[in-house]
C-alpha cells in the first residue's frame, strides 16, 4: 500500500499536510484584499492570462459492450428472471443483514423476532428462486424414480410394455398427432440446445476479449502514472506566466499607476492650465488687434483729410461750372439750381481725428509678450505630465523588492512540489502494474485450459440432449419411412420396428441423463440468477454503491468506508458512488477524492503566492507629488500685468460709433449717377460735357479714396469688436485663472493622497488579479485536467462487462436453454412411448370369430389390425376365447 499512499499525495503538491484550517488572515487573502478598499471607482480590468493547456492523457479503454445478436437472448433471459424475481433490489434488507451480522451472529440469535423478520423478508425476496429451485429439485428426485418405476413396470408387461396393440378406429389420427407433436417438441429442444451452445461459445469468445480489456486498462493506468508528473510540472511552471506578467506591470508602474493617477487628477488640473494657455493666446491676439486698430486709425485719419480736400476741390470746380452763362437760360437754370443745391453733400461723414490713440496699451502688451507665458504654461503641463516618471522613481526600490520576493515564491512552489517523491512513487507504481500484468498474463494459459474443459463439459451436456433428439428424429424417420398400413402389428417391417426401438432408446437416455442435467441447471439457475439480480443489476444502476456508501455499515464508529481506507478519516464525505461518478466524467483525482478536505490548495497558494509580506510591500507604495508646479511666479506676474495693461480702458463705443458711420455724407456713386442724369437733360454743348466730366471725377474719388477708407473702417470695426470681446472683464478672468491654478496645485500637493491611495489599491488589485487567475486555474486544472481518473471507472466498468455481460449473462443463457430442453424432455418421453407402439413389431394382435346363422362353426376367422378377414387355427381361436383382453397367450407346448 506504500505506492497507493504516494499516488494520493503526489496529486496534493499544492496542498497542506493537514486538514487544519489555515491561520487567520492567510486563507482568502487573494479574495479578501479587494474587500479592504471599497472605492467609488471600479478597479482596472485585469488582463486575462493564457496558461495554455495541461498535457492531457489519451486513454485507450472504451468500457462499452454491445452483445449484438446475443443481446436478444440476454434480454429473453432477463425477462424470464424478472418474471421469477419481480421484486426491487432489497437495499435496506441487505444493509440490515450486514449490520446485524457484523459480529458473526450466533445461531441462537437468529431466533430473535427481529432476525426472524429479516429471514422472512429474505425468503419473500427469494420466493421466485425458491419455487423454481424446488421444482428443479422435484424434477431431480422424481425423474430417476419415475424412470426406474417405468422400466420395472414395462418389464412386467405393464405401462405399455406388452407387445400387443389394440385395434382403434382413430389409430392413424393419433399416430399423426403424436408424430407432429414430437417433431415440434424436438424442434424446440433443438432451439434450446442452440441457445445454450451459443451462450457456451460466447463465453469462450469473450474470455479472449477480456485480454484486450486487461491490456487497455493496464495501458491506461501506465498512461495515468506517466502523465501525472508532467502535468504537475506544468502547473508549477505556469506560475512563471503570472510572475512575468506581474514583473512586466511592475516595470511599467509609471505608465500604469502614474498614468491612472494622472488621469484622475487631470480632470481638475487640465482645465485650469488650458484656460491659462488660452489667455496666453489672448495676449498675442490682443497685440494683433491693437496693432490693427492703430494701423487702421492712422489710415482713416490720413485718408479722411485727403478725401475732404478732394471733395472740396471738386465742389468748388463744380460750382464754377454751374456759374457758366449757359445756366441762366430759363430751361437750363432749373437744372443748374438743382445741382447747385446738392453741392453741400459732397463732404466726409466720419471724423477719426477725435478717437483716442492705443499706442500706450500696445506698448504695455509688447512689454508683456517679452515674457513667454505659453512656454511657462507648457512647463506646467510637462511638470504635471511627468507624474508617471515620479511614480516610477519613487517606487523603484519597492519594485526591486517585489521581484526578489516573487522569485523566492516561485522557488518555494517548485521546492514544495519536489518534496513528494512523485517520479519515484509513480515509477514504483508502473513497476507494480508491469508485475501485475505479467502475473495476470501468466494465468492466461490456465484460464484457456479451464475454459476448454468447461467448453467440453458444456458441449458434452448438450450432446446428451442432442443424442436424445437424434433418437427421436431417427425414430420418426425410420418409423415413418418403414410404416405400412397394410401390415399387421405382428408383421411390421424391420425399418418400422427400428424406428420404434430408437424412440424407446431416446426415452431411456432421457431418464438416464435428464436428472443429472437438471442438477446442473438448477445450480446454475440459483447461482447465476441471484448474481444477476443481486450484483449485476444493482451494479448497472449503481444501487450497489449505495450499499457500500451507507454510513456506519462496516463499523459503528466508521461513518464512511472509502475515506477510512484511503485516509484513515471516516468523517470525510467521500463515497464510492461519488468517486465513480466523478471518474466516469473524467475529472481529476483531486476532485474525485475530495482531497481539498485534506490538502487545501487555496490555503497553500494564498499563503505562498500572495502572502502577508508581499501584501505589506504593496501597501508600502507611497507617491508624493509636492514637486509638481503648474505655473511659475513669472507666469502669474505676466497674467496680472496683462490685466493691468489698460486694454480694458479703451473707449470701444467711440471707435464703433465712428466705424459704423458712412465715409461720405452721400453715396458718391449715386451722386455721380444723378449728376449725369441731370446733365443729359441739358442741351448738348460744353455745359453738358463739363457736368459729365465732374461726374466721372466723383466716381474716380470714390474708387481711389472712399473704397479704401471703407475697407479700413471694416477692419477697424472687426479689430475693435474682437478686442472688446477678448478683454471684457479681463481682471476677473485673470483672477479666475489664477484661482483655478492655485486650486489645482493645492489638490496635487495636499489632497491627492486620496486619489493616489485609490489608484494604488486599484493597481495592487490588478497585480493580485494575476495571482488570483493562477490559483483559480490551478484549482480548476487539478479538478478537471490533472490525473484524470477515467481509468478507475474504466476498471469498474470493465469488471462489470467481464463479470456480468461476458460470463453471467452467458451462463444464464446456457442454463435457460438447457433447462428448456430438459422441461421439453417430459412431453418428448410421453410422445415417444406413445408413438413407438405404432412402429414396433407386436407379438400379438386383436382377432374376432365369424359365426354362421345356425350357430355351427364352419371355421375360425379373425380380422387383422386393419379389419381384413383372415382364417386362423382353432388353437389360436381358443386362446382368444380364454384371454378376452387380447393379451399374449400363455406358454403351451402345442404353440
Amino acid at each position: 500500500m506504500h505506492w497507493t499512499s504516494w499516488c494520493v499525495l503526489l496529486l496534493c503538491w499544492g496542498g497542506s499536510r493537514c486538514s487544519d484550517p489555515p491561520p487567520d488572515g492567510q486563507d482568502g487573502e487573494l479574495d479578501g484584499y479587494q474587500a479592504d478598499s471599497h472605492t467609488k471607482r471600479s478597479p482596472p480590468p485585469v488582463e486575462p492570462l493564457d496558461f495554455g493547456f495541461v498535457p492531457s492523457a489519451v486513454y485507450a479503454t472504451h468500457a462499452y459492450y454491445e452483445p449484438g445478436a446475443m443481446g436478444i437472448l440476454f434480454h429473453v433471459v432477463h425477462a424470464f428472471l424478472y418474471v421469477v424475481q419481480p421484486n426491487p433490489f432489497p437495499k435496506d434488507l441487505i444493509v440490515r443483514v450486514i449490520q446485524e451480522n457484523k459480529g458473526r451472529m450466533k445461531l441462537d440469535e437468529w431466533r430473535k423476532p427481529e432476525n426472524i423478520v429479516l429471514l422472512l423478508q429474505g425468503v419473500y425476496y427469494e420466493a421466485g428462486f425458491l419455487v423454481c429451485g424446488s421444482l428443479g429439485l422435484v424434477f431431480l428426485v422424481l425423474v430417476p424414480i419415475v424412470g426406474t418405476c417405468f422400466c420395472v413396470c414395462r418389464c412386467c408387461d405393464n405401462c405399455g410394455g406388452e407387445m400387443h396393440q389394440r385395434q382403434r378406429k382413430n389409430a392413424d389420427c393419433q399416430r399423426g398427432f403424436f408424430t407432429a407433436s414430437l417433431i415440434i417438441t424436438s424442434i424446440f429442444i433443438i432451439l434450446g440446445v442452440l441457445f445454450a451452445y451459443a451462450a457456451n461459445h460466447n463465453i469462450s469468445n469473450q474470455i479472449k476479449s477480456t485480454r484486450r480489456l486487461v491490456n487497455t486498462n493496464m495501458r491506461d493506468l501506465k498512461t495515468f502514472a506517466n502523465n501525472t508528473p508532467a502535468q504537475i510540472d506544468y502547473l508549477t511552471a505556469q506560475y512563471t506566466t503570472a510572475k512575468n506578467k506581474v514583473l512586466s506591470d511592475l516595470d511599467n508602474i509609471g505608465p500604469l499607476l502614474g498614468g491612472r493617477i494622472h488621469s484622475q487628477l487631470e480632470r481638475e488640473v487640465m482645465p485650469s492650465l488650458d484656460t491659462a494657455l488660452r489667455m496666453a493666446g489672448d495676449q498675442r491676439g490682443t497685440k494683433e488687434a491693437l496693432e490693427s486698430i492703430g494701423s487702421s486709425l492712422d489710415t482713416l485719419q490720413e485718408g479722411t483729410v485727403r478725401l475732404q480736400l478732394s471733395l472740396s476741390n471738386e465742389r468748388a470746380s463744380l460750382s464754377n461750372t454751374l456759374s457758366d452763362p449757359a445756366c441762366t437760360n430759363g430751361a437750363v437754370s432749373h437744372t443748374c439750381n438743382t445741382i447747385r443745391s446738392t453741392l453741400g453733400q459732397l463732404g466726409s461723414s466720419a471724423d477719426f481725428s477725435t478717437l483716442p490713440d492705443v499706442s500706450r496699451q500696445l506698448m504695455n502688451v509688447d512689454a508683456l509678450l517679452k515674457t513667454d507665458l505659453s512656454n511657462i504654461i507648457q512647463k506646467g503641463y510637462s511638470s504635471f505630465n511627468d507624474t508617471p516618471r515620479l511614480v516610477k522613481e519613487q517606487t523603484k526600490n519597492i519594485v526591486a523588492g517585489v521581484k526578489v520576493m516573487l522569485d523566492r515564491i516561485g522557488g518555494e512552489i517548485v521546492d514544495f512540489a519536489k518534496m513528494f517523491p512523485v517520479e519515484a512513487s509513480l515509477a514504483n507504481f508502473t513497476i507494480f502494474l508491469n508485475q501485475g500484468q505479467q502475473q495476470i498474463e501468466s494465468y492466461y494459459a490456465q484460464i484457456d485450459q479451464l475454459d476448454f474443459y468447461r467448453w467440453i463439459g458444456c458441449v458434452a451436456a448438450l450432446c446428451t440432449v442432442v443424442l436424445i433428439v437424434c433418437f427421436n428424429l431417427l425414430g420418426l424417420l425410420c418409423g415413418s419411412c418403414g410404416y405400412d398400413k397394410q401390415a399387421t402389428p405382428t408383421n411390421r417391417g424391420c425399418l418400422s420396428n427400428t424406428g420404434g426401438n430408437l424412440l424407446m432408446a431416446g426415452v431411456g437416455f432421457s431418464f438416464l441423463f435428464a436428472w443429472a442435467l437438471m442438477a446442473v441447471v438448477s445450480s446454475l439457475f440459483v447461482v447465476g440468477g441471484n448474481v444477476e439480480k443481486l450484483i449485476c443489476e444493482p451494479l448497472a444502476n449503481r444501487q450497489l454503491f449505495q450499499i457500500i456508501d451507507t454510513p456506519y455499515i462496516m463499523h459503528p464508529g466508521m461513518k464512511n468506508f472509502l475515506p477510512n481506507m484511503l485516509f484513515q478519516n471516516p468523517n470525510i464525505d467521500l463515497t464510492v458512488g461519488g468517486m465513480y461518478r466523478e471518474c466516469h466524467e473524467n475529472y481529476g483525482l483531486y476532485h474525485a477524492l475530495q482531497l481539498e478536505t485534506m490538502f487545501n490548495i487555496n490555503s497553500f497558494l494564498n499563503r505562498t503566492v500572495y502572502n502577508k509580506d508581499l501584501a505589506n510591500v504593496f501597501e508600502s507604495i507611497h507617491v508624493q507629488l509636492q514637486d509638481v508646479s503648474l505655473l511659475e511666479q513669472e507666469g502669474r506676474d505676466a497674467l496680472i500685468s496683462f490685466a493691468n495693461s489698460g486694454v480694458g480702458e479703451i473707449d470701444f463705443t467711440a471707435y464703433l460709433t465712428e466705424a459704423n458711420k458712412a465715409v461720405t455724407l452721400v453715396d458718391l456713386l449715386s451722386f455721380a449717377t444723378d449728376l449725369e442724369a441731370q446733365a443729359d437733360q441739358l442741351p448738348r454743348g460744353a455745359l453738358e460735357n463739363a457736368l459729365k466730366g465732374h461726374a466721372s471725377s466723383i466716381r474716380q474719388i470714390n474708387k481711389d479714396q472712399v473704397v479704401p477708407l471703407q475697407q479700413a473702417m471694416n477692419s477697424l470695426s472687426q479689430s475693435v469688436r474682437l478686442l472688446q470681446k477678448t478683454v471684457s472683464d479681463l481682471p476677473v478672468q485673470v483672477t479666475n485663472v489664477l484661482s483655478a491654478i492655485d486650486a489645482a496645485e493645492y489638490l496635487i500637493t495636499n489632497n491627492a493622497s486620496h486619489v493616489i491611495k485609490q489608484e494604488t489599491n486599484g493597481y495592487m488589485q490588478m497585480l493580485v488579479g494575476y495571482f488570483r487567475q493562477y490559483t483559480k486555474w490551478v484549482k480548476s486544472s487539478l479538478s478537471a485536467e490533472v490525473a484524470q481518473c477515467k481509468p478507475i471507472s474504466n476498471i469498474v466498468d470493465s469488471m462489470e462487462i467481464v463479470g456480468c455481460s461476458f460470463i453471467v449473462d452467458s451462463v444464464n443463457t446456457f442454463w435457460f436453454g438447457l433447462g428448456g430442453c430438459l422441461v421439453l424432455l417430459i412431453p418428448s418421453i410421453i410422445l415417444s412411448v406413445k408413438l413407438s407402439k405404432y412402429y414396433r413389431r407386436m407379438d400379438t394382435e386383436d382377432v374376432f370369430d365369424d359365426m354362421d346363422n345356425s350357430g355351427g362353426r364352419h371355421g375360425d376367422q379373425v380380422f387383422d389390425f386393419h379389419g381384413n378377414l383372415a382364417v386362423v387355427s382353432s388353437s389360436l381361436s381358443n386362446s382368444l376365447k380364454l384371454f378376452p383382453r387380447a393379451s399374449a397367450p400363455p406358454i403351451d407346448p402345442d404353440w
